[in-house]
């Protein structure tokens, strides 16, 4: 089973599920989504916002696949590209932090490690660019009834299971942050883990398979 991270463009845009491509939750303050919705195509806004993101501020968004099919996505960006991030009870996000918006993986293939590795993904991404954490609104009540979202917030315990601490605790949007050291020691745990492991060996054991000892019989007396 082979897994590809890759950036979000406006070409990989097509590769989100269409409830996704057509939603503009975060992208619009409420006004602005009600009135494209009812424009009847909310995803000509949702690619402008995209491209005016990638051409200002850089990568916002990253998919997984395997085996060459689109298993998840997740999207983000500084406060000020996503109108709606002031919308919740537990805002602002931090100065030095990005929004991740939106966190989504396919359910045939949920359990497999992509959401963490998504995230890794982001963490990376955004540590190049001087970034410091990484903060999102969780939804504590996922799937109710009430859920006047549409489903456009991700479970906050998709969030804790990835690493992320809430710093803004509340019965249903709390506020969560990761810092990205946090979010790539485990890849360097297993790095330096693996130095050492490699410093130890010599260049012939490195090189080739050690073959056990044969054998020996004890001579009768």
């Amino acid at each position: 089973m082979s897994r590809r991270l890759v950036s979000l463009t406006l070409d990989t845009l097509e590769d989100l599920p269409t409830r996704c491509r057509q939603c503009v939750h975060w992208e619009l303050d409420p006004v602005s989504a009600e009135r494209a919705c009812a424009a009847g195509d909310p995803g000509l806004e949702k690619e402008a916002w995209v491209s005016q993101t990638l051409l200002e501020w850089g990568s916002c968004g990253k998919l997984v696949y395997v085996d060459g099919m689109p298993a998840g996505f997740v999207m983000y960006a500084p406060p000020a590209y996503v109108p709606r991030s002031m919308a919740f009870p537990t805002s602002p996000v931090s100065a030095d932090a990005a929004l991740l918006t939106m966190a989504h993986v396919v359910p045939n293939f949920a359990g497999g490690g992509l959401g963490r590795m998504l995230v890794q993904g982001v963490a990376r991404d955004l540590t190049k660019r001087g970034i410091k954490a990484i903060e999102a609104f969780g939804d504590a009540k996922f799937g109710d009834s009430d859920d006047r979202t549409g489903g456009c917030l991700a479970p906050a315990d998709f969030f804790l299971s990835v690493g992320f601490k809430t710093v803004r605790p509340h019965p249903r949007y709390p506020r969560l942050r990761l810092e990205l050291r946090t979010a790539l020691s485990w890849k360097s745990d297993v790095e330096y883990a693996l130095e050492k492991l490699l410093g130890s060996m010599s260049p012939e054991t490195l090189l080739r398979p050690v073959r056990p000892a044969p054998a020996t019989r004890s001579t009768p007396g």
